[in-house]
């Protein structure tokens, strides 16, 4: 699932019933290919949070906001740069765990900092989050051991904070 030429848009959108489907519509109507997709309400309770990741080949960012401002319900689109924001999604799978592997795939999620949420005979749900490079690695590695079930939620990004203004300040001080 590497993505590599993709946008990442944050859109703030009145938190109203079918913004959503409107703002998905839109995309399907126009071709544009959604990578990813996740919604939630804001601090403010008024607003959601729509995160996309789009295919940059499939859609011109330019094309793609100036439709998104034609929907009334859009309040702000952010571009976010990819490398200048803090992106995060959740994996769950369930994975075949019998006795003789069940170690390894233990020490494997230990690694990547995840968690066992349910335990069976022979299988084993897991959790992760992280940066979607990161559960695209782990989705890999366990592969061979067999994932019967895979969900992930989609990414969700917030601007990187730029602490260079005061580090310079205080390093002036």
């Amino acid at each position: 699932m590497r993505d590599a030429s993709h946008h990442l848009l944050s859109v703030l959108v009145e938190n109203k019933a079918g913004v959503l489907a409107r703002v998905a519509g839109l995309f399907a109507r126009r071709g544009f290919n959604i990578i990813s997709l996740a919604v939630a309400p804001t601090e403010d309770e008024r607003f959601s949070r729509i995160t996309i990741a789009v295919d940059a080949d499939s859609a011109p960012l330019e094309q793609v906001t100036k439709q998104l401002f034609k929907l009334i319900n859009v309040v702000k689109i952010t571009e976010l740069d990819p490398q200048a924001a803090v992106e995060r999604e959740l994996l769950l799978a369930t994975v075949d765990a019998p006795g003789t592997t069940r170690g390894q795939i233990i020490e494997l999620v230990d690694v990547f900092e995840g968690k066992i949420l349910n335990v069976g005979h022979d299988r084993l749900t897991i959790s992760l989050e992280g940066h979607p490079d990161k559960l695209d690695d782990i989705e890999e590695l366990l592969r061979p051991y067999g994932i019967s079930e895979l969900a992930r939620t989609g990414r969700v990004a917030l601007p990187r904070i730029d602490n260079s203004s005061r580090l310079r300040a205080a390093r002036s001080a």
